[in-house]
C-alpha cells in the first residue's frame, strides 16, 4: 500500500522545467535512494514529498495521518531547538509524541487516575514506543553522531553550522516518523558517525528516501533507487551497485539504438530526396512520414562528464621528485597565537589562518633573546593538535588520511602544505617536490569576478585557452561568465579543481576533494587519481574513494598520527581485531629506538616517546621554499642501538636503501658546505645568535653525517 503517490507532477522555476510529469509511489517500509547530477531536482522532489512545496501541475497524495520529517541539506534549526538550554534537551525534544505521553501520564499519576482505562492505553503506547529507553537513545544518537559527552550540556547556540546539522539529524532520528527524508545526510559526518547512521537506519521500520552522493552509504541503506535524469524519474530495483550496473547496460543499449536510428534517418532522408527528384510524391510522402516517426521530438543532450587533464595547462608534466617526498619525525602540528589570539588558542579555538606563525628553528630561548617574544606583549600560546612519531611519503604513494572529525587531519595536511608552521620536530620535503593543495574550507574568496576571470587571474592565458580548460570541468558557453560568489557548492568545487590543474605538480594534497561533487564527477576524479603518476595525500570520508585509490593510510586520532599498511577495509577489520592508534604508535617508537624503550630526555607525547629536535623544525615559509629548493631539515639524532647480526638484504631492498642513503648523504654534504661558508661570513661572526644557530646546526649535520655514513657501511655489509 502506498503512503505517498506522485501523479503527473510538474515543477517549474520561471521558464525552466525541473520535473516533468513525474509518476512515482512510496510504499510503507520502502528504502529509496535518490540519485542524479547536481541540479537535477533531487531536493525539489524531497520538498514536494514533504509538503514544503506544491507542484505546478499534478498532485501529491499522502496517506491520512502520515508523519513525515525531512533533514535539509543546509543547516536549518528552528527557534525551539536554538532556545533549548542544552544540546541533550534539544535532541530529546524531537520525540514529540513520547514527551507528550510522558507529560499526560505524569499528570494522571499526580491526580490519582492510574486505574482509568485511558491511563492503561496511554501507558501501553508509551511502552510500545520505547519511552522508557528514550534517554538512552538520545545519548546513543549524540555519541554515534560524534558528540562527546562533555558537549551534551552545551547550549545549541554555541554549535557550528556543521554541528547544528548533526544535532538536527539526531533530533530527527528520535522523532521516528513514518517517512524519513534525508537530503545529503552524510555531510559533516566522519567515518565512525557514517557507520553508526547506517546501522541505525538499517534498524528503522518506517519508510526512507535519501538523496546522497555517497555510494557506500547508499549501498548500505537502500533497496531501491530513483534516478532523476533529464527532468524524468526512473525507478531501479536493488542497491546503488545494482542500479549502477543496470544504468550502464541501459546506456549501452540507448547508444546502440541511437546509432541504429541515426542510420535509419539517413536512409529515409536519401529516399525522400530520391523520390522528390523522380516526382513520385506518394512515395516521397510515405518516407517523410517514416522519417517524422524516427526523429525524436526532442533530442536528448548527451551527459557531460568531468574530464581531468593528464597534464597541467602550464608547463606540461611535473618534474620527477626524489624517492622520499615527505618525511616527518617527532613532528608536532597545531596552532600558535599571540596577544589577543593567544586567549583564543588557550581556550581551544584555532586561528583561521596563518597569522602569528613562528619559525621554530631557533627554539623558544632564542626567540626570547632576540626580542621575538616577551610576556609584556602577550605570550604566544601553542595549541598542539597531533604528534607524529614517524611518517614517510614515498614517490608514487597514494595515502589516505583518516580519523574522526577534529582529530587533526586537516592540520597535518596544512602543515605539510606550508600553511602552518610545525610546533616541533622535523618536517622534510624531498628535492624536486612540486606540491599543490586543495583546501577543505573553500569559503575563502577566489580572485576574479567571474569563473573566466578566476582562471585568467591565476595564470596569464588567452580567453580561448581558458575556456578550453574550463570546458573540461563542465563550464561551457555562458557558464564561464557566472559570478564566483553565486556558484553552487558543486560548481565551486569544480572551479577549485580547475585552478588546481593550472600548474604542474608531482605531489597533490587534497582535503575532502569530493565535497559537493555529484557521483559522475566523483567517479571521474577517482579515475584520475587511480591513473596519475603524482604522489597523493588525501583527507577523505568517501569510503569508496579510499578503497579504490589509496594503498595505505595515515590514521590521526587520540592526539597521534601513525601509518597503517593497508586500505580502508583492512583498517576497519584491524580495528575490529583490537588495533589502536596508541598501540601502533608505541610499536613505531620501539622500532625507531632499535626495539628498546624511549631513552631518558626524550619528549613524551601521548603514551609514546617522541624526539624533540627543535633545531630541525621548519617554518611554513621554509616548507614552501623547499618545493623549489632543497632546504634541508636535519633528522633527529637517535641514540645508536646495540649492534645485532645483520641480515642480508634482497636485491630490491638493497637498491632502494642505497638510493635513499646516497640521496641523504648528498643532501647532508651540501648542507654542511653551506653552513661552513656561512661560518666564514663576517656578518655571521658579528651576530651572536646567528653564530650560535649556525654552529649548532653544523654540529647536528656532522652527527647526522656520521650516522648516515655508518648506515651506509652497514648496508654494504648486508648487500646481497
Amino acid at each position: 500500500m502506498s503512503i505517498v503517490r506522485l501523479q503527473g507532477v510538474v515543477r517549474e522555476v520561471g521558464d525552466f522545467v525541473i520535473l516533468d510529469h513525474v509518476e512515482a509511489a512510496i510504499a510503507a517500509g520502502d528504502r529509496i535512494g535518490l540519485v542524479g547530477p547536481n541540479g537535477a531536482g533531487k531536493t525539489t522532489l524531497l520538498r514536494l514529498v514533504a509538503g514544503l512545496d506544491e507542484p505546478d501541475k499534478g498532485e501529491v497524495h499522502r496517506k491520512r495521518g502520515l508523519t513525515v520529517a525531512m533533514l535539509r541539506q543546509e543547516a536549518f534549526v528552528d527557534e525551539d531547538f536554538i532556545g533549548a538550554p542544552s544540546l541533550r534537551l534539544a535532541v530529546r525534544a524531537g520525540a514529540v509524541r513520547l514527551i507528550e505521553l510522558e507529560r499526560i501520564l505524569r499528570q494522571m499519576e499526580v491526580s490519582g487516575r492510574v486505574t482509568e482505562p485511558e491511563y492503561e492505553t496511554l501507558q501501553h503506547e508509551f511502552d510500545h514506543r520505547d519511552g522508557y529507553g528514550l534517554d538512552q537513545r538520545v545519548e546513543a544518537a549524540l555519541s554515534g553522531l560524534g558528540f562527546e559527552r562533555k558537549e551534551w550540556d552545551r547550549p545549541p547556540t554555541n554549535l557550528s553550522g556543521g554541528e547544528q546539522t548533526r544535532a538536527a539529524l539526531a533530533r530527527l532520528l528520535l522523532s521516528d516518523p513514518d517517512l524519513l527524508l534525508l537530503d545529503e545526510p552524510t555531510n559533516h559526518l566522519d567515518l565512525a558517525a557514517l557507520e553508526w547512521l547506517e546501522l541505525h537506519l538499517g534498524r528503522r521500520r518506517g519508510g526512507l528516501v535519501v538523496a546522497s552522493h555517497d555510494r557506500a552509504f547508499l549501498d548500505a541503506t537502500v533497496t531501491r533507487v530513483w534516478e532523476i535524469r533529464d527532468r524524468q524519474l526512473t525507478p531501479f530495483r536493488g542497491s546503488y551497485s545494482a542500479y549502477s550496473r543496470q544504468r550502464e547496460e541501459r546506456d549501452v543499449r540507448a547508444e546502440e539504438d541511437a546509432e541504429d536510428r541515426a542510420g535509419a534517418i539517413a536512409r529515409e532522408r536519401e529516399l525522400v530526396q530520391l523520390y522528390r527528384h523522380q516526382r513520385k510524391f506518394s512515395k516521397m510522402h510515405e518516407h517523410e512520414a517514416r522519417l517524422e516517426a524516427l526523429q525524436p521530438l526532442e533530442k536528448r543532450r548527451s551527459d557531460a562528464k568531468l574530464r581531468l587533464p593528464t597534464e597541467a595547462l602550464a608547463g606540461g608534466g611535473p618534474a620527477r621528485s626524489y624517492e622520499t617526498v615527505v618525511r616527518a619525525e617527532g613532528l608536532v602540528v597545531g596552532y600558535v597565537a599571540s596577544g589577543v589570539g593567544a586567549n583564543r588558542a588557550a581556550s581551544g579555538a584555532a586561528p583561521a589562518g596563518g597569522d602569528g606563525l613562528l619559525d621554530r628553528g631557533t627554539g623558544a630561548a632564542n626567540r626570547a633573546a632576540s626580542g621575538d617574544w616577551s610576556p609584556g606583549r602577550g605570550a604566544r600560546v601553542e595549541t598542539p593538535v597531533a604528534r607524529v612519531p614517524w611518517l614517510e611519503l614515498r614517490r608514487g604513494d597514494r595515502i589516505g588520511i583518516v580519523g574522526p572529525n577534529g582529530a587533526g587531519k586537516t592540520t597535518l595536511l596544512r602543515t605539510i602544505a606550508g600553511e602552518l608552521a610545525p610546533l616541533d620536530g622535523v618536517l622534510d620535503l624531498g628535492r624536486n617536490t612540486q606540491l599543490t593543495y586543495l583546501a577543505q574550507l573553500r569559503d575563502a574568496p577566489i580572485p576574479g569576478a567571474t569563473v573566466l576571470d578566476a582562471v585568467m587571474d591565476a595564470l596569464p592565458l588567452t580567453q580561448g585557452a581558458a575556456r578550453g580548460h574550463l570546458a573540461r570541468f563542465l563550464f561551457r558557453g555562458d557558464d564561464v561568465l557566472k559570478e564566483v560568489s553565486a556558484l553552487s557548492g558543486g560548481e565551486r568545487s569544480r572551479l577549485e579543481l580547475a585552478l588546481l590543474f593550472l600548474l604542474p605538480a608531482n605531489l597533490l594534497l587534497l582535503d575532502e576533494p569530493t565535497n559537493h561533487l555529484d557521483i559522475p564527477a566523483r567517479e571521474a576524479l577517482e579515475a584520475f587519481m587511480a591513473g596519475t603518476d603524482a604522489t597523493l595525500l588525501v583527507v577523505s570520508h568517501d569510503r569508496r574513494l579510499l578503497e579504490k585509490v589509496c594503498n595505505s593510510l595515515w590514521v590521526v586520532d587520540d592526539g597521534l598520527a601513525v601509518p597503517f599498511d593497508g586500505g580502508y577495509r583492512a583498517w576497519r577489520a584491524a580495528i575490529a581485531d583490537g588495533w589502536t592508534v596508541k598501540a601502533a604508535a608505541e610499536s613505531e617508537a620501539r622500532r625507531l629506538h632499535g626495539g628498546r624503550a624511549a631513552p631518558d630526555g626524550w619528549k613524551t607525547g601521548t603514551a609514546v616517546g617522541i624526539p624533540s629536535p627543535r633545531s630541525g623544525a621548519r617554518s611554513a615559509r621554509g616548507v614552501a621554499a623547499s618545493v623549489a629548493t632543497a632546504s634541508v631539515a636535519i633528522p633527529a639524532i637517535i641514540p645508536e642501538p646495540e649492534r645485532h647480526p645483520l641480515q642480508k638484504l634482497s636485491k630490491d631492498a638493497y637498491r632502494r636503501r642505497k638510493s635513499q642513503l646516497d640521496e641523504e648523504l648528498a643532501h647532508l654534504n651540501g648542507r654542511k658546505r653551506a653552513l661552513e661558508e656561512a661560518l666564514a661570513d663576517p656578518g655571521v661572526h658579528g651576530n651572536f645568535l646567528e653564530l650560535r644557530r649556525v654552529s649548532g646546526e653544523l654540529a647536528t649535520v656532522d652527527q647526522a653525517l656520521a650516522a648516515a655514513e655508518q648506515a651506509w657501511l652497514e648496508m654494504e655489509e648486508a648487500a646481497p
